[in-house]
């Protein structure tokens, strides 16, 4: 009987151990045949899989740190920009006190009706106050009205509408005119600056679906959006302080925006102005427009849209 040989050598390749074994024999074969037997026994490749298994999860554990890093950088930057946007409203509200304190020694019956008008009563009242007192101090009067119109257009706060009547109660045509569009330029430039720096996230937050439907439309009318923003001032389709706050989120430029205010203002100022001078007749803000001037407003404002319209026109004939 003839003996078997066998001979072993093991070799690992890609995570596999293979053993190769030769036997040779000559029982019922031929001496010169040769028969190879290869066995192959796949194990797990224990360290190579706690390598994968050790990546993934640092991957994840550096995708979830950087996600906690950012989030605590924009909420730090939120608290930073509420802070900043805190300071800037308490700083205006005592320079409103300032102005109040060095307003003119007023009898303790007129002290009641300065304040901020709310209400048609409350603009005859301050009316009939400040009417008394704007010849002797006329700078005072006309700076205190300044700083309140600006502090309420930058704030976005209700009032405003009754000062600029207040301001045809007061003053000549031409001065309430060049005043309120003034007031209400830089206030709502001012409103734009701030809702830069700090309204983005509550715009966003608060305002999602109105935000994304007015930036397609500020998209449409990216080229002439100078008509555009006449055309929303002296529309109601937007009320003007959700213009002032949204417009620096969705990418409108500071020119057109503050230009467009100062002219688009002034058909509804002037309605506003005309009704001031029959203040003490009028029971209500809407005393002040009429048919006619509604009327007017709709005129004006297809005036400041023609242009775009034109354009568009005669573009799309000449592609």
């Amino acid at each position: 009987m003839t003996s078997t040989s066998s001979s072993s050598s093991p070799a690992v390749a890609n995570g596999q151990l293979k053993y190769d074994t030769t036997s040779n024999g000559t029982n019922g074969v031929h001496a010169n045949h040769r028969t190879t037997t290869t066995a192959t026994t796949t194990i797990p490749n224990g360290t190579s899989s706690s390598k994968v298994e050790c990546n993934g999860t640092a991957r994840l554990a550096a995708k979830t740190t950087s996600e906690s890093s950012e989030d605590k950088e924009e909420d730090r930057s939120a608290r930073q920009s509420l802070i900043i946007l805190a300071a800037i409203f308490f700083t205006s509200l005592f320079a409103m006190i300032y102005v109040y304190a060095m307003f003119p020694e007023l009898d303790e019956s007129e002290k009641q009706y300065i304040k901020v008008p709310f209400d048609i009563e409350d603009a005859k009242q301050l009316g009939r106050v400040l009417d008394r007192y704007k010849d002797l101090y006329y700078l005072e009067v006309m700076s205190g009205i300044v700083l309140v119109y600006i502090f309420l257009q930058t704030f976005a706060i209700p009032g405003s509408l009754f000062l600029s009547i207040l301001s045809g109660f007061l003053y000549n045509f031409p001065t309430a005119l060049t005043l309120v569009c003034f007031c209400s330029a830089l206030g709502a430039t001012l409103c734009y600056l701030l809702s830069q720096l700090v309204g983005r996230r509550l715009v966003k937050h608060y305002f999602p679906e109105k935000a994304r439907v007015w930036s397609a439309q500020v998209d449409k009318h990216r080229e002439d959006l100078l008509s555009y923003m006449l055309f929303l001032r002296m529309t109601p389709f937007l009320p003007n302080w959700f213009i002032n706050l949204v417009a620096p989120v969705i990418g409108v430029p500071l020119w057109p925006f503050a230009f467009g205010t100062f002219l688009g203002v002034a058909p509804p100022s002037f309605i506003a102005i005309q009704a001031g001078k029959t203040l003490y007749k009028m029971t209500s803000s809407s005393d002040a427009f009429s048919w006619t001037s509604v009327t007017l407003l709709m005129v004006f404002s297809v005036v400041s849209i023609g242009p775009a319209i034109f354009k568009r026109y005669f573009k799309s004939k000449i592609d």
